[in-house]
């Protein structure tokens, strides 16, 4: 059987307030032609097919273009939710997709009950486990501990009690949301630390044919059988050096796994860009950038006059713009606390110009408007002492 494994669409999201709608129409067309052009048996969503628990109308509306075109197939689809998903409203209407072959699974008590597809060789049991939030579900799975490993391991138990009195040979797929060990980080993604853990062990997924995770966006492989396909579009820039796929995966008659990747559409690069205003500006090794979005972090002693204006002249889709000063040589930086201790307000307000200004100290006027500023908030500090 082939399966098509995704994950993490976000429909809804920006990119730094750049509408990604149309880019996000365009995978999913993309997703459709490559499950025509490689006769995908069936599509794994593995979570975060909103980016929020309410998601926009226009979200919606493409959410509602995508069911229908992955019903029309004919190819069965089975979709979890994930932890940026509101699970009881993604899984409105899930009895009624069921029959158009669109499998929604967003309650943690159907953990052990799976969709079972089956070609030639016999079933394929498919379990979807959605984002099991411990404080919420502990109590109703019997997990020992409100702790993801703990949650996730009695969501498996149930697969796996399920699968034990299915016929022999029966083949296994799970789709889960959640931090497995091992798997690479970026900015993206939302925090789901509970007690200071939030990673679980592969170890969990045993006794399965293949995992198919969501939640990190970067496409990766723990094993041969546990996978991440990854967000379909980059979301940050730290996903700058990802590459952006789905998992083709064929599972054989024996449970054997084989996969490979299939490239989603770039809607635009993404380049992030570091140095002096000047250098960024006129390095002719930057031009091709000129049509990427772009972070800019500047690293110019003082912060230069419009930056964000002239670097938009060279790079018209410029979102990001960062300072970062190089070191000043021979100045070391200490304690905020060290910093201030034995000096004036009007040391103070002198040293933070010159701080915010990196090399350039309060020239005469300005040490005068400090001290005019500084009098006057004590005047009327005192003026409302006497009240």
């Amino acid at each position: 059987m082939r399966l098509l494994h995704t994950s993490d669409w976000h429909l809804g999201r920006s990119f730094h307030r750049v509408s990604l709608l149309e880019a996000q129409r365009a995978f999913l067309r993309h997703l459709v032609a490559t499950v025509e052009e490689h006769r995908v048996d069936a599509v794994l969503v593995a979570g975060d097919v909103y980016d929020r628990a309410v998601p926009p109308l226009a979200a919606v509306e493409l959410f509602d273009e995508a069911l229908h075109r992955l019903a029309a197939l004919g190819v069965p689809t089975v979709m979890i939710s994930g932890n940026h998903d509101s699970a009881r409203r993604l899984g409105v209407g899930s009895g009624l997709l069921d029959r158009a072959g669109v499998h929604l699974r967003t309650d943690p008590a159907g953990c052990g009950t799976p969709v079972v597809l089956s070609d030639e060789h016999g079933d394929i049991a498919c379990y979807g486990l959605p984002y099991l939030e411990p404080a919420l579900v502990q109590t109703e799975l019997g997990a020992e501990q409100r702790s993801h490993a703990a949650v996730l391991g009695a969501a498996m138990d149930r697969v796996r009690a399920d699968l034990a009195g299915r016929a022999p040979g029966t083949r296994s797929v799970v789709l889960a949301h959640a931090f497995v060990t091992g798997g690479e980080v970026s900015d993206s993604e939302r925090d789901i630390t509970v007690g200071g853990v939030a990673s679980v062990p592969a170890a969990v997924f045993a006794g399965v044919d293949y995992a198919a995770l969501g939640h990190l966006h970067g496409c990766q492989t723990l094993s041969p059988r546990v996978r991440y396909s990854g967000s379909p579009l980059a979301y940050s820039f730290s996903e700058a050096g990802h590459r952006k796929s789905c998992w083709l995966v064929d599972l054989g008659a024996d449970g054997g796994v084989s996969a490979e990747r299939v490239d989603c559409p770039v809607p635009r690069p993404l380049a992030r860009l570091r140095g002096p205003l000047e250098e960024l500006l006129e390095k002719p090794e930057h031009a091709v950038h000129e049509d990427s979005w772009v972070e800019a972090t500047l690293t110019d002693p003082s912060r230069p006059a419009e930056p964000m204006a002239r670097l938009a002249r060279r790079f018209p889709h410029i979102v990001s713009l960062v300072f970062d000063p190089d070191p000043v040589p021979g100045r070391h930086e200490t304690g905020y606390g060290a910093r201030l201790r034995g000096r004036s307000e009007q040391q103070i307000a002198e040293d933070f110009v010159g701080h915010v200004r990196t090399g350039r100290a309060a020239d005469p006027a300005e040490r005068t408007l400090l001290s005019h500023a500084l009098d006057a908030a004590r005047a009327e500090e005192t003026a409302e002492e006497a009240v």
